[in-house]
């Protein structure tokens, strides 16, 4: 059976009202990047989900400048074709949270990870076990090339794209074969506290967990991450970690901001980010609707 998702949020972003802050960013010293990665949703694209005429001319200036910019984010094969919108088609994007990368100008997949349905559902029954019965999502990893493959959704679920989903009872949610990624949802724990609980139980040899401010946490399979994806693009590059400038907001940006950081790059938090990437990031940005990330990358190109 098949249906269409309940609430029709453009981004899928929930807007926070920091959103349209804008931050004084300072002195940014001496140091340039040799290649800028972004989030998307709540960082590069404004609540709508559009790159803003701005973004897109410290985009443009980025690209002329000869450095390139990859976009890190959440949204599955599914969504690629509002990816490469963004990104204009050009270099590289490392979609679903690090297990799918693709080369946006030559058409070619350079990474793709699924996780067994045996060891997902393993996570999911521990999860469960301190944190009550929740409601699921899936993302094929079988249906990974085909961009208009819908999710699979148990009923309830209250995903928050305006796109098509197969609705289906809970037992018949999990594929029979590898999964991409999977979302939990509870009636009754916040995001936080869920993917709290899920890090207390949940190896991350089994599987990463994590939450990119929809209101529910992803498994995924082990060893994926922003990071790790990233990782693949720069190697492509011939780039290394201590020479990237990073831009992020959620939970599931925190991989990346930390390997950039520790190797010596920078990593920028917008405004409306969440508290832990505030306290991970060393700079700070305007929020998402306030340009923020095309405002630092003008500063940023100014001394280029």
């Amino acid at each position: 059976m098949s249906g269409t998702a309940p609430r029709a949020v453009i981004s899928g972003h929930v807007p926070s009202p920091e959103a349209d802050r804008v931050l004084e960013l300072g002195d940014l010293g001496g140091w340039r990047p040799k290649l800028v990665a972004s989030d998307l949703d709540g960082t590069l694209l404004t609540s709508e989900g559009v790159v803003s005429p701005r973004t897109r001319a410290a985009l443009e200036a980025c690209w002329g400048a000869g450095i390139p910019v990859v976009g890190v984010t959440g949204r599955g094969p599914r969504l690629f074709d509002s990816v490469r919108t963004a990104l204009d088609g050009r270099g590289i994007a490392v979609l679903a949270q690090g297990g799918y990368v693709v080369d946006l100008e030559h058409d070619e997949v350079l990474r793709t990870v699924g996780l067994p349905r045996e060891q997902a559902t393993a996570v999911i029954e521990r999860i469960e076990e301190i944190a009550g019965d929740l409601i699921v999502a899936v993302e094929d990893a079988a249906e990974q090339g085909e961009v208009h493959s819908p999710l699979r959704v148990q009923h309830g679920f209250d995903w928050p794209y305006p796109e098509p989903a197969h609705l289906l009872p809970r037992h018949a949610v999990l594929p029979e074969g590898a999964v991409l990624k999977v979302f939990l949802r509870s009636s009754t724990l916040g995001q936080d506290e869920l993917l709290a609980r899920a890090r207390r139980v949940v190896d991350p040899i089994e599987a990463e967990v994590t939450h990119a401010g929809l209101g529910f946490i992803e498994v995924l399979p082990p060893g994926v991450t922003k990071a790790t994806g990233l990782a693949v693009a720069l190697d492509r590059y011939g780039v290394g970690f201590g020479d990237v400038l990073v831009f992020g907001d959620m939970p599931n940006d925190l991989p990346m901001i930390t390997a950039v950081t520790e190797a010596g790059g920078r990593a920028v938090a917008v405004a409306n980010a969440h508290p832990a990437v505030r306290a991970a990031a060393g700079g700070r940005t305007g929020g998402h609707d306030a340009d923020g990330v095309a405002r630092y990358l003008e500063a940023v190109l100014a001394g280029v």
